[in-house]
């Protein structure tokens, strides 16, 4: 595979961007090689600077659930350009936005919209600290909620206590009021409840995307919600990767659990950047200005954001079995990637949530991310660089997640599983 003109570009783009990306994922050093340099995309498919195709696993990090460059979609953006990129004063693409998620997501009163889910996050922890008149959170390790100083935290000794900031250039005096708990272990949760005694909210990923696909189990979950009852504490619900990527409602299809707080991203801005953090009324109307809690974006509700958004989420409303066919060929795939595992005597472990899925080269089940960090990562790393020479466009490292698009068909995903089962006879 010729990959010339992503190699000269790379070695530019280091000359004026930091690493030569936006986003550190993006340059491979997990999985090695040149990473990809996109010159336009089209439904499945991805084409390089160098007209390579390659059939996309990856959708942008989950935002195109229905491809690249959706007709609908892509008709909506740019009758909006065209009207204005941008006017920093209301529209009513925004109500009309907001009324779209709030009739899917039970347990959202209201919402705000910002332009990421590091805003989404970081507002939603501000505003859960206003309404308990609390300063303490609890976060779980290996789960990520944006790049926010508070919340760039790793666990302490033992877990189950305050964090350490996990980058230079973070006060740990901000990090001083994080404690960490241990992902799908509530008697780790109970401990950080007792060493503060002030928690005002949990934050976690219901389907944690960032260590890997690690689905939280029911009980869990449900132990969560009525442990944050109990303590008056929160339970923000970070649905910025699963929110409409995983069901219609969210986690809710798979726990029927309802956060106090809950934050979205991706799929509500049809791949345009987005963000948006919503709750009970009585939470929400502490936000300026109709409350003391001050948040603001120039670009929050971004009318080309919103109008993409809309036709988003209404062709999810019009479209019934739109899950049930994603998570069909999600659970094909994964099926697939595990026969040829077996086939060829290695130990692969997946997960399955709607149109999320992820897998594993790890003896035993993943449950958290001290689970996920005995995975072979130098096994993934050669899985992915063969794949992608053969045309097989799959996130960047092992603790990511992948995403099935409406756009893809079952040819796509036997592809995929053929493509598996000879890289995988030929590295094991």
């Amino acid at each position: 595979m010729n990959l010339t003109c992503s190699l000269n570009d790379f070695n530019e783009a280091k000359q004026v961007i930091p690493g030569g990306v936006n986003s550190p994922v993006r340059a491979f050093r997990a999985v090695g090689g040149t990473p990809l340099f996109i010159h336009h995309a089209k439904g499945v498919h991805l084409y390089d600077e160098d007209g390579n195709r390659f059939i996309d696993f990856v959708q942008s990090w989950g935002p195109l659930l229905f491809g690249h460059c959706d007709t609908e979609i892509e008709e909506a953006i740019i009758e909006a350009v065209k009207r204005g990129c941008g006017y920093g004063a209301p529209t009513t693409l925004e109500t009309h936005l907001a009324k779209l998620i709030i009739s899917l997501v039970d347990g959202v009163d209201k919402i705000r919209f910002v332009s990421s889910g590091t805003e989404a996050t970081m507002s939603a922890i501000r505003l859960a600290r206003a309404y308990t008149q609390r300063e303490d959170i609890i976060k779980f390790e290996g789960c990520y909620h944006g790049h926010s100083d508070s919340l760039l935290v790793s666990a302490g000794s033992g877990l189950a206590t305050f964090g350490n900031p996990s980058s230079p250039g973070v006060p740990k005096s901000l990090t001083q009021h994080t404690l960490v708990a241990r992902y799908n272990d509530i008697d780790s949760v109970k401990k950080c409840f007792e060493a503060s005694g002030k928690v005002a909210c949990v934050i976690i990923e219901p389907i944690a995307g960032n260590m890997g696909l690690v689905p939280a189990q029911k009980d869990f979950l449900k132990a969560l919600k009525n442990l944050c009852e109990q303590e008056g504490a929160l339970l923000i619900l970070d649905e910025v990767m699963s929110g409409f990527r995983a069901a219609k409602d969210g986690s809710q299809s798979f726990y029927g659990i309802q956060g106090d707080l809950t934050t979205f991203g991706k799929v509500i801005g049809g791949g345009m950047p987005v963000g948006a953090f919503g709750g009970r009324k009585e939470i929400m109307n502490l936000l300026s200005p109709d409350g003391a809690v001050y948040q603001a974006g120039t670009l929050s509700g971004n009318p080309v954001a919103m109008a993409a958004g809309i036709v988003a989420l209404s062709k999810i409303i019009s479209n019934p079995n739109l899950y049930d066919y994603l998570e069909t060929l999600a659970n094909r795939l994964m099926d697939g990637f595990k026969m040829a595992a077996q086939e060829n005597g290695i130990l692969l472990q997946t997960a399955v949530r709607g149109s999320m899925f992820g897998f594993f080269f790890n003896q035993n089940p993943v449950y958290n991310f001290d689970d996920a960090k005995c995975s072979d990562t130098q096994m993934f790393a050669r899985f992915h660089q063969a794949c992608l020479e053969k045309g097989i466009y799959l996130a960047c490292s092992q603790f990511e997640t992948g995403f099935i698009s409406a756009a893809m068909q079952e040819e796509h995903i036997d592809m995929a599983i053929n493509v598996a089962r000879e890289v995988l006879a030929t590295i094991k």
